[in-house]
């Protein structure tokens, strides 16, 4: 049944009909699962492992020991059989935070920031006249109360003392003192016009110029150090961050501003990024928000809805924080009448470094380290629970935002009673969007194949698809030898496929199914293993004496007999679906006429023709015309197009026949 639409838009409709048939996505393969650090719940797209690492990370230590995910195995995998982007969602347990900066304490400038503003003032020190240059002091009862002040004027030997007001109210932050002309006589004249004097805090020195916060949530990151004495943070790692601030300008009001690696040192600094010449000022095209961004996303609930909500003006140029606040005081830099003030002083960070701070949440369970690879059990997943993962699911179901070509969540396991639901909702929004594949995972490690093809039968979807048995891999980043669900590797089977062939050739045999990182199966399936298994719809993972562990199967989990109870098939539809989805978009609003029909089809035929001639085709028919747009539809502001399609199948099942013949039969 076709889905009711409300709005404006483009729906494609899927018809398996046996008497007739019997843009180019952007980003491959999404995976969804635990990682080292990163943002919690935030669709990403890495583009290699380097970058995956960068933003995931790949291993984290407890105690003597090194452990990763397989989120990182499974990354690591993609790319390295030639997937190009990933979109990966972290999924945590419990509640995470992001670290910010500690202290960056302001010096005082006197260049080119303009402001209009005083700082809250509890004393009169330090501060500095317009009218000359005079050296003020005193006292003030402090804010909220009347301003009233004795300040001594100093001009050469000439010395006034006046008393000057703020009208009575209570002295405010950022109100303006002004002193009347007649009363700052200073020499042989008197001042012409008023005087405005800014009042500047003795302390602004040790307040915060500006605060940074990490994107990464948990406490991976962000151990509050202390420095030693070669200039390392007492308990900082690779995984940690610091900052330092370089070449405040006193005369400009720029600095520079650098993100470097935790477990570095004075003599051997590892910097990540460097921002030079940043601003305090917000009127300038190098304040700091601008330069390095302030976005940050975070989950929303509208009902059952769950989307992400951004706010921040800046889109974030660093890979690893973000500004989270600027000091307030140093906010407005013009004067009443919009223009830069001549006189002025304010705040830039001086010389310093320091570590983030502040940030909850750890990437391991209570329980320990143990909980690592082979720790998926009816409850946990790798120190996760089933429903962690609700909300990452939730949030790809968002076709419009997020476009990806197959989805795998390794960890989660159809057998266990807990996680059924969660696979469930997984396999659902595959078919809700009917552009992506789930990659799924029917039994934990050492299971039979009794359990295995149980499991498989209770799954009907042409959008899921399942293999078997584990294999053992290489982790990259321990050097373990561990055993994975295939699920984990299997998106690096498909990343080859399409990188040598097309999405609608079969990710399976020993040409393009062959599993290049694996380094066995956990059971070696004889011939009735696989047919077992096959029969269930379940993909045998087979170990070849010429090719090693190759994937031998390529069905859906789709049990009636179709054209879509086969991956290749359903993933050319994928594809189609796309890129006449994508053409078709361009006619919402058009008029519905011959010739916007004409126009598609124009488009359309070529692209089917072109495939065809690719042999993802065998044939195929578009019909969109009066036939089918007929006035009662054109009166509904519908447009119509019906397409045929043909799909090649796949030779899976191969008759040799050998005849023996007599010595002297003739061949012709």
């Amino acid at each position: 049944m076709a889905e009711t639409q409300f709005s404006p838009g483009v729906i494609t409709i899927e018809n398996d009909q046996p008497i007739i048939n019997n843009q180019p996505i952007q980003v491959g393969a999404a995976i969804i699962g635990p990682t080292v650090k990163g943002p919690n719940e935030t669709p990403t797209i890495c583009t290699s492992y380097s970058d995956y690492v960068s933003k995931f990370g790949d291993t984290f230590t407890s105690g003597s020991q090194q452990f990763s995910y397989f989120t990182s195995i499974s990354a690591y995998d993609y790319f390295q059989n030639g997937g190009v982007t990933l979109l990966v969602t972290r999924v945590t347990s419990g509640s995470f935070t992001r670290a910010t900066s500690t202290n960056l304490p302001n010096g005082i400038s006197t260049g080119v920031i303009k402001t209009e503003k005083n700082i809250l003032l509890t004393s009169l020190a330090n501060v500095t006249g317009s009218a000359g240059t005079y050296t003020i002091s005193g006292s003030s009862s402090g804010a909220g109360t009347a301003f009233t002040a004795s300040i001594t004027l100093t001009n050469g030997t000439t010395v006034s003392t006046i008393t000057a007001t703020n009208g009575g109210s209570g002295y405010v932050a950022g109100e303006i003192i002004t002193i009347p002309s007649q009363s700052l006589a200073y020499g042989a004249g008197i001042v012409g016009t008023n005087t405005t004097i800014t009042l500047i805090h003795d302390d602004i020195v040790n307040q915060n110029a500006f605060t940074l916060e990490t994107f990464s949530e948990g406490t991976i990151m962000n151990s509050k150090s202390t420095l030693n004495s070669d200039g390392s943070l007492e308990s900082g790692s690779i995984d940690n961050l610091r900052y330092e601030i370089q070449s405040p300008d006193i005369d400009e009001g720029t600095f520079s501003l650098l993100i470097r690696q935790g477990n570095d040192d004075t003599l051997n600094p590892i910097v990540l990024e460097t921002f030079n010449n940043l601003s305090l000022d917000p009127k300038q095209p190098n304040y700091i928000e601008k330069i390095i961004g302030n976005q940050i996303e975070s989950i929303k609930t509208d009902g059952s809805d769950k989307y992400l909500d951004v706010t921040g003006n800046y889109t974030n140029q660093s890979r690893y924080v973000r500004v989270k606040s600027v000091n307030s005081s140093t906010s407005d830099y013009l004067d009443n009448s919009g223009d830069p003030k001549t006189a002025f002083t304010a705040s830039i960070p001086i010389t310093s470094t320091g570590s983030f701070e502040g940030a909850i949440g750890s990437n391991l369970p209570s329980t320990g380290a143990g909980l690592y690879y082979n720790n998926i059990t009816n409850t946990q997943t790798q120190g996760l629970i089933a429903t962690d993962y609700t909300n990452a699911i939730a949030l790809l179901s968002n076709k419009d935002e997020f476009q990806y070509n197959f989805i795998t969540v390794p960890g989660l396991i159809k057998d266990f009673a807990s996680h059924t639901s969660t696979l469930n909702i997984l396999v659902n929004n595959s078919q809700k969007r009917g552009d992506t594949l789930s990659i799924i995972d029917l039994v934990n490690y050492q299971s039979t194949i009794l359990t295995v093809t149980t499991e498989a039968k209770s799954i009907n979807n042409s959008y899921a698809a399942a293999y078997w048995p584990w294999v053992q891999t290489l982790d990259p980043s321990t050097g373990q030898q561990v055993f994975v669900p295939a699920s984990t590797l299997i998106p690096g089977v498909y990343a080859f496929n399409d990188t040598a062939a097309e999405v609608w050739n079969a990710p399976a045999g020993t040409t393009r199914g062959v599993m290049s990182t694996a380094l066995r199966a956990e059971r070696k399936l004889t011939k009735t293993n696989r047919d077992d298994l096959y029969k269930a719809n379940v993909n045998p993972i087979a170990t070849l004496s010429t090719t090693g562990v190759t994937v031998f199967g390529q069905k859906t989990l789709k049990k009636k007999k179709s054209a879509t109870d086969r991956i290749n098939v359903r993933r050319l539809l994928i594809e189609l679906k796309i890129q006449i989805g994508n053409l078709a978009e361009n006619l919402v609003f058009e008029q519905n006429t011959t010739t916007t029909r004409e126009n598609f089809l124009a488009q359309v035929n070529p692209l089917l023709a072109s495939i065809q001639q690719r042999q993802g085709l065998t044939d195929f028919k578009v019909i969109m015309d009066e036939t089918n747009n007929t006035p009662d539809v054109i009166d509904n502001n519908q447009l119509i197009g019906a397409i045929f399609l043909k799909p090649t199948k796949t030779a899976e099942f191969i008759s040799l026949n050998f005849n023996i013949t007599s010595t002297g039969a003739d061949f012709s």
